[in-house]
C-alpha cells in the first residue's frame, strides 16, 4: 500500500492510475533559473513592443505608412509575449490541469501571432524595396491606404493560416496526448515549412538583396561623379561607411531570423509532424518566440527617433499638454 500510494503521488491524475500523466520534478535551482530567464524574456518582449506602440500611436510625425508596418509588427509581437509565451511557460509544468479543449483553443493566438509577426516583416522588406529601388515613385506607391489594407490582410491571412491547423485537433481534442495530463497538439510540418518559413524567408532575403544591390550601385554612382579632389577621401570614406551600415543591417535581419527559426524548421523536416508541448521540442519553439522580442531591437532601436521617444514616454513627458505634436525627428 505504501508504494502504492508513493506512485499516486507522483501522477497528475491519481484516480487515473493507468493513463496519468506522471509528475516529472526538476530541481528546484534548475526550475528557478528556467522561469526566470522565460519570464524575463516575455516581460522584455512586452515592454519593448508596448515602447514602440505607444511611441508610433502617439507622435504625429511617426504617422507615416512605413512606422504604420513597424506598428502592425510591434502588436504582433507585443501579443506573443503577453500572450504566447505565458502559454509556452505553462507548458513547462509536469501536468496540464486545463483540460484538452482549453489546451488546443490557447494555441489559436500562438499561430495568429507568430504568423503576423512574420508576415509583417515581409511588408517591411516589401516596403523598404520600393523605397530604395524606385525612391520616386514610392510615395504614388507606398500610401497609407494601402498600406492600412495590407496590414488588415496580413491579420486575416494569419487567421487564416492557422485554421488549417486547429480544426484537425478540434475534431478530438487530446488525442495527440501519449497519457492524461499532456497539452499536445499536432501542426502538418509540410504546410507550416512552406507558409511559414520558406516562403516569407525567401522574400525576404531576395527584396533585401536587390535593396543592398541597389544601394551598393547608387553609392558606386556617386563616387564616379565626384568632380572635387579635395572632397572624394572624405566622400569616399562617408560611402564606404554607409556601404557597411547597409550590410550589417541586411546581414542581422536575415541572420537573426534564421537563428530564431531554423532550429524549429530542422526538426520539422526530421519529423513529420511537430509535437508542440512535448519538453525536448519547447525550447526551440521558445527560440521562435524570442525572435518577437529581437524585432523591436532591429526595427525600432536602429531609429534615431526611437530613442527620443522612449525618453519622452518614460519621463512622463508625453503627458503634457500638445506633447502628441513633439518634434522627435531632430537628431
Amino acid at each position: 500500500l505504501t508504494m502504492e500510494t508513493l506512485k499516486k503521488v507522483e501522477l497528475c491524475f491519481p484516480q487515473l492510475f493507468n493513463t496519468s500523466c506522471k509528475k516529472h520534478k526538476r530541481p528546484q535551482s534548475e526550475s528557478m533559473i528556467i522561469y526566470t530567464v522565460l519570464s524575463s524574456i516575455s516581460l522584455l518582449t512586452v515592454s519593448l513592443n508596448l515602447l514602440v506602440i505607444i511611441s508610433i500611436s502617439h507622435f504625429r510625425q511617426l504617422h507615416t505608412p512605413t512606422n504604420l508596418l513597424l506598428l502592425s509588427l510591434a502588436v504582433s509581437d507585443f501579443l506573443v509575449g503577453l500572450l504566447v509565451m505565458p502559454f509556452q511557460i505553462l507548458l513547462l509544468e509536469p501536468c496540464w490541469f486545463l483540460g484538452d479543449l482549453v489546451c488546443v483553443l490557447l494555441n489559436f493566438p500562438l499561430f495568429i501571432t507568430v504568423c503576423a509577426s512574420v508576415v509583417n516583416m515581409v511588408l517591411i522588406s516589401v516596403d523598404r524595396y520600393v523605397a530604395i529601388c524606385d525612391p520616386l515613385r514610392y510615395p504614388a506607391k507606398i500610401t497609407a491606404n494601402r498600406v492600412r489594407i495590407s496590414v488588415l490582410l496580413c491579420w486575416i491571412y494569419s487567421v487564416c493560416y492557422s485554421f488549417l491547423f486547429l480544426p484537425e485537433n478540434l475534431k478530438q481534442p487530446g488525442r495527440y496526448n501519449s497519457c492524461y495530463g499532456e497539452c499536445v497538439i499536432s501542426a502538418n510540418a509540410a504546410v507550416d515549412l512552406v507558409l511559414g518559413f520558406i516562403i516569407p524567408i525567401s522574400s525576404i532575403i531576395i527584396l533585401y538583396m536587390r535593396v543592398f544591390v541597389v544601394a551598393v550601385s547608387q553609392a558606386r554612382s556617386m563616387r564616379s561623379h565626384i568632380a572635387a579632389v579635395k572632397l572624394q577621401r572624405s566622400v569616399t570614406v562617408t560611402v564606404k561607411k554607409s556601404e557597411l551600415k547597409a550590410a550589417r543591417t541586411l546581414g542581422v535581419v536575415v541572420a537573426v531570423f534564421l537563428m530564431c527559426y531554423c532550429p524549429y524548421y530542422g526538426v520539422s523536416l526530421s519529423e513529420y509532424e511537430v509535437f508542440l508541448g512535448s519538453s525536448t521540442n519547447l525550447f526551440i519553439v521558445f527560440l521562435v518566440y524570442f525572435n518577437s522580442c529581437l524585432n523591436p531591437l532591429i526595427y525600432a532601436f536602429f531609429y534615431p527617433w526611437f530613442r527620443k521617444c522612449v525618453k519622452l514616454i518614460l519621463t512622463l513627458q508625453i503627458l503634457l499638454p500638445n506633447s502628441c505634436e513633439a518634434n522627435v525627428l531632430w537628431r
